[in-house]
């Protein structure tokens, strides 16, 4: 278990400290039923108490503002204390005969983790007790008491590989997407349309961006409304390759390279200009054609929008709280734009807290990132919505980023990756700048040293301080 403020380095504002106050993380169970919402026709189940289950759902439902399905094992104390066997089988009983669902995922909570429950045994002895359970199940261990968010939708992903993964003949040009937890439906349908465009054929797991997109269906279903097909799991072992997104998703990447022996390769990032730079030539040199004009024009357009940016972006001091995958990604965008992150809080371990770029960074709450913002004198907060009243109390703009976010319409609908992405986010943040400020920037205050005294435009100043 991670104590909040355990950190080789603190950064100035930073407490150690045994509890958290305002908690920036979500909890693992709820990223693993987060993953297993993007099968088709899914019924996740929390092994835990019913208020386990009605919190996660309360957060995923105000987040996408959607209707949920997510079901309990309805644990209580004696079942606690005497083992959750039977109630695993009641739920998983009552849920096949009654949502008839394609597939069931069950992620474990703290109450059942801290029994024990021999969780895979149970569910051996219920396939033999019960033949007609011909649903596919897969279970994940998320105690909610270590890790975070992320974790539990990269465990959840990896059970889901080692539960479908198998050899098979290569089919040229289908590809495997695995997206982190930070990826937005919105994200996903983007990455859909650029794989595609390069003539490749692409199966996402998990792909939230079928049942999490906001539709509205024909018909009503007690489960997922959309997703990965279960004939498409079992394929995804003929895959040419496997694209993951996120370091979260390495493991799972290893997994389906050594079950499979499919190549894999991870984007730690798919936001900024040298990262979708990498992105496409790698799809370029995968698919053996060119990058189609639409996505150069888009790029053209993201480096006009950089330009005109900059301004702005150039000095910035901002403050960050966010998954690692997330915090990465917004991170390396801001430092590629001239801005400084001075602030940084995330939720859990991972491998990216080790590089330069990081330094500083530690496991910590809402309180810290605040504190921290307030010593460096920053002049942005970007976290989800819990964030809004630091920024308040801060008196800086505010950018909404992660989940939840339930105080502002579309959270589904944002897209960060490829170009079109990036140049959106730019412009968002730039304009809260500007809205925050007016006079800042190149009609009033600038950060281009070059525009402090030589009166006139300051782009024109800047820009003619450029060398070839």
């Amino acid at each position: 278990m991670t104590r909040l403020g355990a950190s080789p380095t603190l950064r100035p504002g930073a407490v150690a400290k045994a509890c958290a106050i305002n908690p920036l993380k979500m909890s693992q169970p709820l990223g693993a039923a987060l993953a297993f919402l993007g099968i088709e026709r899914a019924m996740p189940v929390f092994h835990g108490a019913q208020g386990c289950t009605a919190f996660g759902l309360v957060l995923l439902v105000r987040h996408f503002r959607e209707a949920i399905p997510l079901q309990t094992t309805a644990m209580n104390e004696v079942t606690t204390i005497m083992g959750g066997g039977d109630n695993i089988e009641k739920a998983l009983l009552n849920i096949y005969e009654r949502a008839k669902p394609a597939f069931i995922g069950i992620a474990s909570t703290g109450l059942t983790e801290t029994k024990g429950d021999d969780v895979d045994g149970e569910l051996r002895r219920i396939r033999s007790d019960h033949p007609e359970l011909t649903v596919p199940v897969v279970y994940v261990s998320t105690p909610d008491y270590q890790g975070a968010f992320q974790d539990g939708w990269a465990k959840a992903v990896t059970r889901m590989v080692a539960a479908f993964a198998k050899r098979a003949p290569t089919v040229r040009g289908l590809v495997t997407l695995l997206p982190g937890g930070h990826v937005t439906p919105g994200d996903i349908i983007e990455l859909h349309e650029i794989l595609e465009d390069f003539g490749l054929e692409v199966i996402v797991l998990p792909d939230i961006s079928g049942s999490l997109d906001g539709h509205v269906p024909d018909d009503f279903s007690p489960t997922s409304l959309g997703g990965t097909k279960i004939s498409d799991l079992y394929r995804i072992g003929a895959s040419e390759a496997v694209i993951a997104l996120g370091e979260q998703m390495r493991p799972a990447a290893q997994m389906m390279t050594a079950m499979t022996g499919v190549p894999s390769v991870v984007f730690d990032t798919l936001t900024g200009l040298l990262a979708n730079d990498r992105f496409f030539s790698y799809l370029s040199a995968l698919s053996q054609r060119a990058v189609p004009l639409k996505y150069r024009s888009q790029r053209s357009r993201l480096v006009d929008a950089m330009l005109d940016a900059h301004f702005f972006f150039g000095g910035r001091r901002v403050a960050i709280g966010a998954e690692p995958d997330l915090l990465w990604t917004l991170s390396t965008w801001l430092q590629g734009m001239g801005a400084a992150v001075v602030a940084a809080v995330t939720t859990t371990q991972s491998p990216l807290l080790e590089h330069p770029l990081m330094a500083g960074t530690h496991i910590g709450d809402l309180d810290d990132l605040e504190r921290q913002a307030l010593a460096q004198g920053c002049d942005l907060l970007i976290t989800h919505s819990h964030g809004r009243q630091a920024a308040a109390r801060l008196g800086i703009p505010f950018l909404r980023m992660g989940l939840p976010l339930f105080d502002r319409l579309g959270a589904a609908h944002r897209v960060l990756v490829g170009y079109r992405g990036t140049r959106e986010l730019t412009f968002e943040v730039g304009n809260l700048w500007l809205a925050h400020d007016p006079e800042s920037g190149p009609h009033g205050h600038t950060h281009c040293p070059a525009a402090g005294d030589r009166g006139g435009d300051p782009i024109l100043a800047c820009r003619l301080d450029v060398r070839p």
